[in-house]
C-alpha cells in the first residue's frame, strides 16, 4: 500500500512522523473531541469550516465522513461550503465542493 492509497492523511503521515500522529490521537481526538462543552456534531461543522478556509483539502474526506457519523447531513455540509464561499473565497469553496462530492456523493443522493 502506498501513502496515496490510504484514506486518512493521519495514517499516511504516521510512517514519517509517528509522534505527530500520536499527538493527533491524544490529546486531540482522545480528549479535546470528548469535551462536552461542544457536541461532536458541532465540532465536525467547525472543523470542516476551518479546513475549507485553510484550503486543507486532503484532510476534508476524513472529516466529512466523521461529520456524517456525528450527525451532520450532506445538505448541511453543502450549505456550510456555500456560506464559506463569501468568507474563505470561491476557489476554496469550489475545491471543497469537489472533495465533498467525491467523498459523500451528490447532495440529492442517499
Amino acid at each position: 500500500m502506498t501513502v496515496t492509497d490510504m484514506t486518512s492523511p493521519r495514517e499516511a503521515a504516521r510512517a514519517f512522523t509517528p509522534r505527530l500522529t500520536g499527538y493527533v490521537e491524544d490529546p486531540l481526538f482522545g480528549k479535546v473531541w470528548e469535551e462536552p462543552a461542544l457536541s461532536k456534531r458541532d465540532r465536525s461543522l467547525v472543523t470542516v469550516a476551518a479546513l475549507v478556509a485553510l484550503r486543507a483539502f486532503e484532510e476534508l474526506p476524513a472529516h466529512l465522513r466523521r461529520g456524517i457519523d456525528n450527525g451532520v447531513t450532506k445538505q448541511e455540509f453543502s450549505e456550510l461550503i456555500t456560506h464559506l464561499a463569501f468568507y474563505a473565497g470561491f476557489p476554496a469553496a469550489i475545491s471543497a465542493s469537489v472533495r465533498a462530492a467525491e467523498t459523500l456523493g451528490p447532495v440529492g443522493a442517499p
